[in-house]
């Protein structure tokens, strides 16, 4: 007797678990608002070197703003003016002949810059003028973060086996919440700097813990569509954060408005059930009871739990050692979990390694930063809406392998097409784009699946380890242009196509129950068949072990 056929006989489906997606969605919006907010607050708009200085009087005092850059700024090959030089002093000769540049001396910016401040009234670039030789102080910002995301995973899933999922979801929504806030408040770069690492970190814990605790409440048949709605949030976010950064062009107010989500979901904490599947797989039978009646009286099945008593629950679900501690060494302890660990590791690398290498290829749509982060949102729908109807039918396997081949085809496919055939270009770019968010929209699910309840969150954490990973090499990557313009490309599909490889390797989790614990995992799992065929024997079971004495 498995916990899954007590859950079907509570419903597995039922307005308990709405609303728990429901109270989870608020917070989870924060995750695409935060990961993709370097795309607004690190943003350079166009600039140039400040010459007010230069106005001593004379005659450059009676000179127009247009002949003041044309005297004190030096053009681009493209016609613009520079952005890091200037002369070393004013060239008057230029305003009748601002063609002759030859032997003319020009230095850094010597007091600063001016900055278009059309599009944003100021970012990080304007504010410590990060831009020139400080660029790629600019740039680094994401991969601080990112890396911030990374450790966070080891950590939150840790605490998350170890004292529970809704604890440890209430110390990230507090972490990120204070240093997120902290962020907006940076009095300089430094300070941003590690604030935005510490939000890194709390934001992990309310990735994984989210996902996990929703998915642990869910009977077998819906699991997939409660993996697809919960990764549409995602999509949801991508399309608001664009409207939200047009509305607050300011990087510090939209920095704190894009934690503000979290506020809520911390009044809201208090109704969120902590998972009966860990709280069982740790001995605590008494509490599970308690969670597992909430839900049969929300779901309207107050009858079967009415006869259950916490003595009879303990025999439902095979405990190993209620005061055994779990810890990120027992993934490669016995042969099984080893194997899963290591292929599992290979798929999510190359699932976040496509997909941000896919964003950092494709050519732009011609339009403005708000509308081009608005269509990469909506574009994600239909990848999902694919993942809906063919994850039950294909299995897990086989579709996570699909889409990350498909990827790589299509990144590979990118490379043999001209360059001045840019709208068959971005439309291979953009359904390379939606394959692989197909795939990281699988891999949550899948992973979920593969994990035994007592290492979930550290199976979980240890893969979003590893994708943060592939985040941060991502970038690097793009370095390769220099060598030969088409490598990047190439790496990225043969890091797809391995990954795909490595997924057709691991164990359909398809109709199958959720492992429990290690030997679960170890030994040969049987297949389960649809709730409503285990229903009657599994309430026959319980009432019979809750009547004997």
């Amino acid at each position: 007797m498995k916990f899954d056929n007590v859950l079907a006989e509570i419903n597995g489906f039922g307005r308990f678990q709405l609303r728990t997606i429901f109270l989870l969605v608020i917070p989870r919006l924060t995750l695409p608002f935060n990961f993709l907010l370097n795309n607004f607050i690190t943003f350079i708009p166009s600039h140039h070197c400040d010459i007010r200085s230069q106005n001593n009087g004379g005659v450059f005092r009676n000179l127009s703003l247009e002949e003041r850059l044309n005297v004190s700024i030096p053009f681009e090959q493209d016609g613009s003016l520079s952005s890091c030089r200037m002369f070393a002093e004013p060239q008057y000769q230029l305003l009748s002949n601002s063609s002759n540049l030859t032997y003319i001396p020009t230095v850094p910016c010597q007091n600063g810059w001016i900055y278009d401040t059309t599009i944003f009234r100021s970012t990080l670039a304007t504010e410590w003028d990060l831009v020139c030789d400080k660029k790629k102080m600019n740039r680094a910002t994401a991969t601080i973060f990112f890396v911030g995301v990374m450790l966070g995973s080891g950590i939150f899933g840790f605490l998350s086996d170890r004292f529970g999922r809704k604890k440890t979801l209430l110390l990230s929504y507090m972490a990120t919440s204070i240093f997120g806030i902290a962020t907006a408040l940076s009095y300089n770069f430094l300070m941003f700097a590690t604030m935005r690492f510490c939000t890194g970190l709390g934001l992990s814990g309310i990735s994984i813990n989210s996902f996990v605790l929703c998915l642990e409440w869910v009977d077998i048949r819906h699991r997939t569509t409660v993996a697809v709605l919960m990764s549409l949030d995602w999509s949801v976010g991508c399309v608001i954060l664009p409207g939200v950064a047009y509305l607050i062009n300011d990087w510090r107010f939209l920095t704190a408005a894009v934690i503000s989500p979290l506020f809520p979901a911390m009044l809201c904490w208090r109704w969120l059930p902590e998972s009966a599947r860990w709280l069982m797989s740790n001995g605590k039978t008494d509490d599970a009871h308690f969670y597992l009646s909430k839900c049969a009286t929300v779901n309207s099945r107050e009858e079967v739990m009415a006869d259950l008593k916490p003595e009879v629950l303990s025999t439902v679900i095979l405990v190993e050692d209620e005061n055994r501690k779990y810890s990120y060494l027992d993934l490669v302890k016995t042969p099984k979990m080893r194997r899963r660990a290591l292929l599992c590791g290979i798929v999510w690398f190359g699932v976040a390694f496509a997909y941000y290498g896919i964003s950092l290829n494709i050519s732009g749509f011609g339009v403005n930063i708000y509308l081009t982060q608005f269509i990469y949102g909506v574009i994600e729908i239909p990848a999902k809406g694919f993942v809906f109807f063919t994850v039950d039918k294909i299995g897990r396997r086989w579709n996570q392998a699909g889409m990350l081949i498909l990827t790589g085809l299509l990144i590979f496919s990118s490379v043999f097409i001209h360059a001045d055939m840019g709208n068959l270009r971005t439309a291979v770019g953009a359904l390379g784009k939606m394959f692989s968010e197909g795939s990281f929209t699988i891999v949550f699910l899948y992973t979920t699946e593969l994990y035994p309840t007592v290492m979930r969150q550290n199976g979980l954490g240890y893969c979003s380890f590893m994708a943060r990973v592939g985040v941060a090499v991502s970038p690097l990557i793009m370095l390769l242009e220099d060598v030969w313009v088409n490598l990047p490309s190439f790496v990225f599909s043969l890091v797809a196509l391995g990954a795909g490889l490595s997924a057709s390797l691991l164990p359909e989790t398809n109709n199958v129950r959720l492992p429990e614990t290690i030997e679960d995992v170890e030994q040969t799992r049987r297949r389960s068949v649809s709730a409503s065929d285990e229903k009657s024997p599994a309430y026959a079971f319980l009432s019979l072990q809750s009547k004997s004495p």
